[in-house]
């Protein structure tokens, strides 16, 4: 009697109790326990398997590029809680609040700076929440448009180089975390492009929606102005050149630029006043804290993985998805679908350590560009911190918003912004030249 079969209950069963709320990492042991000790049962589980555990560990204990990991987190939570996001956002709503729409563009202008130089969701949502937010809400914004365009900003840091996610990818897919970093350049900035351009095609059509800061809020002009930009603007612009800069001309491998990165932003907040123990202390913090829960996830996905594998169900779904109808158009389809309805339900670790391991193999079977790839799956995994009901932005969001602020208000908002991000995906589907471009004048 086959059982076959045993691997995609294994696989819902995970999700189920994902759904559920239950930790990532507990979910995915606890159930490759229960599986295993099912498949012992039945006699088609050979526990042989289970002694590659240790080793398995240890070489994720030992990967160098996961090192990457602990650098930007670090790097984005020191421009975070040093002030000098807070800072950036000021000047930037300073310069551009006199057209309408202004505070607008200017949060997702400085949503992509802060991507450029943290890659960090959390961050850049909290921050952009707690200047912007009041200040749009004040002068007339529209909630929804103030509230989409803040969290949908802050999900740049998943597609805009460097990416915590990018970084996942690479090494769940086997392929270089710097050729990813390059290939999602040019499709991050479509972005972000793409989220402006929502909002100036707003502000025009809909003037009441997002009008211009009055002339008194923008108190400051000509030379006070001109130092304030120089001296917040222009340094961590140097740091994102830095860190892109030594990953792009091969100078650096992604995680020595996270350590000069994570340098910089030290010596930042140094200039500006705010590095002191205190700071560094909450930095580190938050730093050891989502670590160690990617890590645990990590540990807690390879135990998945081994008994998925000792089960048959790799071959199983190998044999599913590698013979769709569409070929290669089916397999893309399926799998960006499945990625896409998981992302209303878990976020992108839970969805990269599960799921990639399951279709990266078909897509190498089927000849695609691994690179390409990659930067489709992460484009598509940031939708899944907008899509209701358990983005997590939505959370960040709501979390520090005003009490005038309803639920409701933050999901519509999202709504404009997931089509403009499946809209980016489906082009850069379509035309893989937008990924391919920067990684081939590199080679």
């Amino acid at each position: 009697m086959s059982y076959d079969w045993l691997g995609v209950v294994m696989f819902a069963g995970a999700l189920v109790l994902l759904s559920l709320g239950y930790p990532v990492a507990f979910s995915l042991g606890g159930v490759a326990i229960l599986f295993g000790i099912i498949g012992i049962i039945f006699n088609v589980f050979d526990p042989i398997f289970l002694t590659a555990m240790p080793t398995r560990i240890f070489g994720i204990m030992g990967n160098y590029t996961l090192l990457a990991i602990p650098y930007f987190i670090f790097l984005g939570s020191m421009l975070e809680k040093t002030g000098i996001a807070e800072k950036l956002l000021e000047t930037m709503g300073i310069l551009f609040g006199r057209m309408r729409g202004g505070l607008a563009l200017a949060v997702v202008i400085v949503g992509a700076l802060l991507a450029a130089s943290t890659g960090v969701v959390a961050a850049t949502v909290v921050a952009m929440g707690l200047i912007s937010l009041p200040i749009m809400l004040r002068y007339g914004y529209n909630k929804e448009l103030a509230t989409g365009v803040i969290v949908a900003s802050g999900t740049l840091g998943q597609i805009i180089p460097p990416s915590v996610v990018l970084v996942v990818l690479g090494d769940q897919l086997g392929i270089s975390v710097g050729d990813l970093f390059i290939g999602s350049l040019i499709p991050g900035l479509l972005m972000a492009t793409a989220f402006a351009l929502h909002v100036i095609i707003v502000a025009f059509l809909k003037p009441d929606a997002a009008p211009a800061l009055p002339a008194e809020v923008r108190n400051i002009t000509g030379k006070a102005l001109f130092q304030r930009v120089l001296t917040v603007m222009i340094p961590p612009l140097l740091l994102i050149l830095l860190v892109l800069g030594s990953i792009f001309f091969g100078i650096a491998t992604p995680t020595e630029a996270g350590a000069v990165g994570s340098l910089g932003a030290m010596i930042l907040a140094a200039l500006n006043g705010q590095l002191n123990w205190a700071a560094l202390k909450q930095v580190c913090d938050a730093t050891m804290r989502i670590t160690t829960m990617v890590i645990f996830i990590l540990i807690g996905s390879t135990a998945f993985s081994l008994v998925f594998r000792g089960l048959n169900g790799d071959r199983f779904m190998f044999d599913l998805l590698a013979n769709l109808p569409g070929g290669t158009l089916g397999f893309l389809m399926v799998n960006m679908l499945t990625i896409f309805i998981l992302g209303f339900f878990i976020d992108f670790f839970e969805i990269a350590f599960i799921v990639i391991p399951i279709f990266a193999p078909v897509a190498q079977s089927l000849g695609l560009d691994l690179v390409w790839y990659g930067v489709i799956i992460g484009a598509n995994l940031q939708t899944s911190f907008l899509t209701p009901p358990f983005g997590f932005a939505l959370f960040y969001l709501r979390g520090v918003a005003p009490p005038e602020i309803k639920t409701e208000d933050i999901y519509r908002g999202t709504i404009p912004f997931i089509l403009l991000q499946l809209l980016v995906l489906v082009l850069i589907i379509t035309f893989p030249q937008l990924v391919n471009f920067l990684p081939s004048l590199k080679s």
